[in-house]
């Protein structure tokens, strides 16, 4: 929201505004391209040493990257200086989150009974709309207490202030929270064999699953790109291009982000009955069917069509972020599991979300229309149908 709103304009200040909106998106999709690093390195000790510390050491450093952020001098005051240590903050982000979604699901659904990984897997894909409700709410609040020149001087600055409760949170897991009972099994059966034969984590998963990794991977990419095409570059383009209210647009956002807290424990649940494919399959077909009445009924320039546009996308999303974890985490056995997990989300991110409000900034203004943009997503939606239904033959071949 950040990159949406202020950062073009305080870190990047030369040339238009889209050439800064560009810069600004660019400098977020560099924290998404730095998550599978933080993936394969939290992969590989996440398998061999635990969830937990791997987790708690991701949610530490977000919990320094993201208040520094909070406290960075801009362009003005310290040149050049400025966007490169927005860039290296956006770089520890990244491996926090890429280090932190495999631990956090993995504590989930390994402490899951039988029968209820899906609901324990969605527990931690609530945190995406509760972020974004969070986010929502604080830029708001700022907004609300701020003329818009104080915003662009320090209020946008508080939301990431914040994040020093993250810090909290990681203490909490590091005493409080034991590993899984899936790990320590594996952790035995290892402990048995003669220590020569153990291998690497990743280089097992890359010679003997990349397969797996790269179809989970496109599964997901489209879910995460509309995810940020819909609260990053909708935010830019209904602001910037179509002129509407930014606290109305954020309130739209926050309301709909509402609906997923109830859809995605849903589709969850209903993916422990029957199948995480078939939910998954669903969510990614009903995203193709969606991704031209979305942009047509936004081009309208009016908050509730804005609404009603974004809300049944974001229900599709939700059907297939549900079931998400579960069916990552079914894919690979637990000694590879952190791993395999992580590579495949991280690859979507990249894939899909890192690159997807850049280049929707971009289409728009080679193009000048958003079709373009819907026929991204569609694209996208394709690589996703063909990707389940591999991973289907695959299940059921085994």
């Amino acid at each position: 929201m950040a990159a949406a709103l202020v950062l073009g304009d305080l870190y990047f200040p030369a040339g238009s505004s889209t050439a800064g909106v560009l810069a600004s998106f660019a400098t977020f999709a560099v924290g998404l391209l730095a998550r599978p690093l933080g993936g394969i390195v939290a992969g590989h000790l996440g398998d061999k040493r635990g969830r937990k510390p791997m987790l708690v050491l991701a949610l530490t450093l977000m919990g320094v990257a993201t208040p520094g952020i909070g406290v960075l001098p801009t362009y003005d005051t310290i040149g050049v200086a400025a966007p490169v240590l927005l860039v290296t903050l956006r770089v520890v982000q990244g491996l926090a989150v890429g280090a932190q979604w495999g631990g956090a699901m993995l504590l989930a659904t390994e402490y899951a009974p039988e029968g209820k990984r899906g609901v324990y897997g969605s527990v931690v894909q609530l945190g995406v709309p509760i972020g974004v409700v969070t986010a929502n709410s604080v830029f708001l609040l700022a907004g609300a207490f701020t003329t818009d020149t104080a915003f662009a001087a320090w209020g946008w600055r508080l939301p990431f202030l914040v994040g020093l409760f993250v810090l909290a949170l990681a203490w909490y897991i590091h005493t409080r929270v034991e590993e899984t009972p899936a790990f320590r099994e594996a952790e035995r059966a290892l402990a048995e064999k003669e220590k020569a034969e153990q291998g690497s984590p990743l280089r097992t998963v890359l010679r003997d699953h990349l397969g797996t990794v790269l179809l989970a991977g496109g599964s997901f990419a489209v879910n995460t790109a509309t995810f940020y095409i819909l609260i990053t570059g909708v935010l830019d383009y209904t602001t910037r291009e179509l002129g509407m209210n930014r606290g109305a647009v954020l309130t739209v956002s926050l309301c709909v982000s509402l609906t997923q807290l109830v859809l995605i424990p849903a589709s969850a649940a209903l993916s422990d009955r029957v199948g995480r494919i078939r939910i998954y399959a669903f969510g990614a077909a009903g995203i193709a069917l969606w991704a031209v009445p979305l942009f047509l009924l936004i081009d309208t320039g009016s908050l509730l069509w804005l609404a009603v546009g974004t809300c049944v996308a974001s229900c599709f999303l939700s059907i297939m972020y549900g079931p998400q974890a579960a069916l990552f985490a079914e894919l690979f056995t637990p000694e590879m599991r952190y791993t395999g997990a992580s590579l495949g989300y991280q690859i979507a991110v990249v894939g899909g979300g890192g690159l997807a409000p850049f280049v929707m900034v971009l289409l728009l203004e080679t193009t000048g229309t958003s079709m373009p943009v819907s026929a991204y997503i569609v694209g996208l939606s394709v690589i996703a149908l063909v990707s389940i239904k591999v991973l289907a033959d695959k299940a059921r071949s085994r």
